[in-house]
């Protein structure tokens, strides 16, 4: 290709800087510029660096790249089916939107078992890069954060049930899909090439609407009817996983069924007490004259929101870090003797009604 003009490092780098720049950002270090050569080829860099931040047409790309348009159609899709651009259909043709870094292509990736891609190698580059300092608070956002929890629906009172929205039920946000698709666990999968996956099923993530669309298309994922998708809601509830939901009131794209150990967002908290989820609007109280001190709450607890403190009679009760606590319900769910009770916060958030909102709040927040 004679039109390229800039060195192979300058075009890596104008990538690397216009990832940068998304919503959710991706801080330049030599760990990213390590995964960037790795999942883009040249061309695919030099195409990367060119995207606007709204999606466009082939028309507008092949101007800003001054690559012809079968050409650059043959990069896109190549892209495309490595999930680092998004093909996004619009009436006859196809609009392509570049794919941040999380949520986005370190899924994608991940999402893949038969890729040709060194995966342990990669697995090693993204554990170290999102261990690297500012890493995971850049992408976790600000007051808008990338994600938000959503609370087990079966330990919400009953008092005040009847006052629980739509968009803070996981079976309703399902239902209102109309279904979607079932993808591996990117995060477990990635884990089990560093060999610390837990033994959490991988086969539980949610997408939703255009996005499992897409998703299937790529063969990222199995299409899936409601009832599937409860099914598998059902599953990891049994398990005690935590639902992460797209942090959006309308038509939220994923639902992620997490652990501690193994989730990018929940080790965020655990190991450098970065929060990339909203909490849910409900907090667990300990009801101590029902309390049998047991522990199991502690022990259920994927974020360590919750301590077993001895007191001066004698007893030992579980102690609620409200500042930790993300409202998932995990322990409530598992108290043997139903002493920890969900109940509202004082204060409710309302997430972004879509998800061009939550990219301009995030990107206002951001100076962006």
């Amino acid at each position: 290709m004679g039109h390229i003009i800039n060195s192979k490092e300058e075009i890596y780098n104008a990538l690397a800087e216009r990832l940068s720049k998304t919503p959710e950002g991706a801080p330049i270090n030599e760990h990213l510029m390590a995964i960037l050569h790795r999942l883009y080829t040249e061309n695919e860099a030099l195409v990367g660096s060119k995207f606007s931040s709204i999606p466009m047409p082939l028309k507008k790309i092949s101007a800003l790249t001054d690559i012809e348009e079968s050409e650059l159609k043959i990069i896109l899709d190549g892209m495309s089916d490595k999930g680092l651009v998004l093909d996004i259909p619009r009436k006859d043709t196809f609009y392509y939107m570049l794919t941040p870094m999380l949520v986005g292509f370190f899924e994608y990736t991940f999402m893949r078992t038969g890729s040709q891609l060194d995966l342990k190698e990669l697995a090693e580059l993204f554990e170290t890069y999102f261990h690297s300092p500012g890493v995971m608070k850049e992408i976790a956002g600000m007051d808008t954060k990338v994600m938000r929890t959503l609370i087990y629906e079966n330990v919400i009172p009953l008092a005040v049930e009847t006052e629980v929205l739509d968009y803070e039920k996981a079976t309703e946000v399902i239902r209102q899909s109309g279904g979607g698709a079932i993808t591996t666990c990117a995060c477990r999968h990635e884990a089990s090439h560093l060999g610390t996956a837990c033994d959490a099923p991988t086969e539980v993530c949610i997408s939703l609407g255009g996005a499992a669309e897409w998703i299937v298309r790529k063969g990222l994922g199995k299409p899936a009817t409601v009832e599937d998708l409860l099914n598998v809601l059902k599953q990891t509830q049994e398990l005690g996983l935590v639902h992460l939901c797209d942090n959006v009131m309308n038509k939220p794209t994923y639902i992620c069924n997490c652990c501690g150990c193994c989730c990018k967002v929940l080790r965020g908290i655990n190991e450098q007490q970065v929060f990339a989820t909203h909490p849910s609007n409900f907090i667990p109280s300990p009801d101590l004259e029902s309390c049998v001190g047991c522990g199991i709450c502690e022990e259920k607890c994927h974020i360590h929101a919750i301590t077993m403190t001895n007191q001066e009679d004698g007893t030992v009760i579980p102690v609620i870090s409200n500042e930790v606590c993300i409202g998932c319900g995990v322990c409530s769910q598992a108290c043997p003797s139903e002493s920890l009770v969900m109940s509202r916060r004082s204060e409710i958030a309302i997430p972004p009604e879509n998800i061009k909102e939550k990219f301009r709040r995030m990107a206002a927040e951001k100076g962006r």
